[in-house]
């Protein structure tokens, strides 16, 4: 069991140091984003998040039904 544990400890840390190689040695260094509306390329192909698309849709539905009230 004892063994086990030091192990699973050493495999963990192992991984940790690993994943952050880059904040250590980087002067600077930090965890690019993950996001979609942080990537340029997704914007430059007219690619949203789903928070942003529903927002836009939100907006449409909303001035299609105020059009037909008037």
């Amino acid at each position: 069991m004892v063994k086990t544990l030091a192990f699973s400890v050493i495999i963990i840390a192992i991984a940790a140091i690993l994943l952050a190689v880059k904040l250590i040695l980087k002067r600077n260094g930090k965890f690019s984003s993950f996001h979609i509306h942080d990537s340029k390329a997704m914007r430059d192909r007219g690619i949203h998040c789903v928070i942003d698309q529903d927002r836009e849709q939100r907006k449409r539905k909303n001035a299609v039904s105020e059009k037909s009230k008037r």
